[in-house]
């Protein structure tokens, strides 16, 4: 159980070239050299008893608050995934709409422009029908003037 005190920094002044020399170097000069091994033993036995449970629960505890960390990006996966299946419904409902809708504008601009067409396929047919009795109208007067022109040229 030495191999503890290995770890630690040397409160000797000399330099020992390992730290197994250290701890005979401690043990030569304590008179009650058995004694001291003795307790230093069950020092570090009780230090490590200590460590352990400390360690075992620091780990237990990092453990659990992996899995924890791990439950909530699942549990946060779980509500983006659905946020975004939702959004997509929306956004799909709302293309439909809009198709819908502009079907519906363009059924009805249709429908507005036939009945215009057909208002200005009368006028036309109006307006070439008017054209033609103004051709007649413009050569029967044409024709009076004429008769005119004669009877005016026959009289003196």
């Amino acid at each position: 159980m030495d191999f503890f005190f290995d770890d630690l920094p040397s409160t000797s002044q000399s330099t020992p070239k390992s730290g197994h020399e250290d701890s005979q170097l401690t043990e030569d000069m304590d008179p009650d050299s058995s004694r001291g091994k003795s307790s230093n033993t069950s020092m570090t036995e009780t230090q490590g008893q200590h460590t352990c449970p400390n360690i075992d629960d620091i780990s237990r505890r990092v453990q659990e608050l992996v899995e924890k960390i791990n439950d909530n990006r699942t549990s946060d996966q779980k509500v983006m995934d659905g946020f975004q299946e939702k959004l997509m419904q929306k956004v799909t409902e709302m293309c439909r709409q809009t198709k819908e809708h502009m079907y519906t504008v363009y059924e009805e601009n249709s429908n507005e422009m036939q009945v215009k067409l057909q208002v200005l396929s009368e006028v036309l047919e109006s307006c070439t029908k008017l054209n033609s009795e103004l051709i007649e109208a413009n050569q029967a007067l044409a024709s009076l003037r004429g008769g005119l022109a004669i009877n005016q040229t026959s009289d003196p």
